[in-house]
């Protein structure tokens, strides 16, 4: 079905076999970025926020929510990682139109397949924690450009975006 993995040749949604796969050294990241005023931006800086350290959480909240793709994302394999993890980056001095957080997910694996709806999955719960935790502060935060930056390892060996700049 016009190339799709995930469909047998009636249609159906199927999980992709993977068992025939070499194993290969694969690593994925993932970058999404979250919008918020100069107040929401500070008491994270400053740690004032009544729920506590928010970049602290939300960096353990990416890495549980990682760990469960294949729970939450249906045909994905569940999966074993080396190593997973979320990297934040304050977009404050005019590179950005208004204050931003970037959250820069990594998944590192030795496996048949996996590490990219993991990357994924793990920057958007990172933000969404970053939201849940400041939405007494503020409820206008945007979070938006979640994306795939790079990926290597399996068949198709290795991706990258082409514009690697951040937002």
């Amino acid at each position: 079905m016009n190339g799709f993995t995930h469909f047998d040749g009636n249609g159906n949604a199927v999980m992709v076999d993977v068992g025939g796969k070499m194993t290969t050294r694969r690593r994925a990241v993932a970058r999404g970025i979250i919008r918020l005023g100069v107040d929401t931006l500070a008491a994270i800086k400053n740690g004032t926020s009544k729920k506590g350290d928010v970049l602290g959480v939300a960096r353990i909240a990416g890495i549980m929510a990682a760990k469960k793709t294949s729970a939450i994302v249906p045909l994905c394999h569940p999966i074993s990682f080396d190593a997973c993890t979320i990297d934040f980056n304050i977009l404050e001095d005019g590179a950005a139109e208004e204050p931003a957080i970037e959250a820069v997910c990594t998944v590192t694996l030795s496996g048949t397949t996996g590490a990219e709806m993991e990357a994924l999955t793990g920057v958007s719960a990172a933000l969404l924690t970053v939201y849940d935790m400041c939405k007494a502060i503020e409820r206008g935060m945007v979070i938006s450009d979640i994306r795939l930056q790079e990926k290597s390892g399996g068949k198709s060996g290795l991706w990258q975006r082409n514009n690697t700049k951040s937002l």
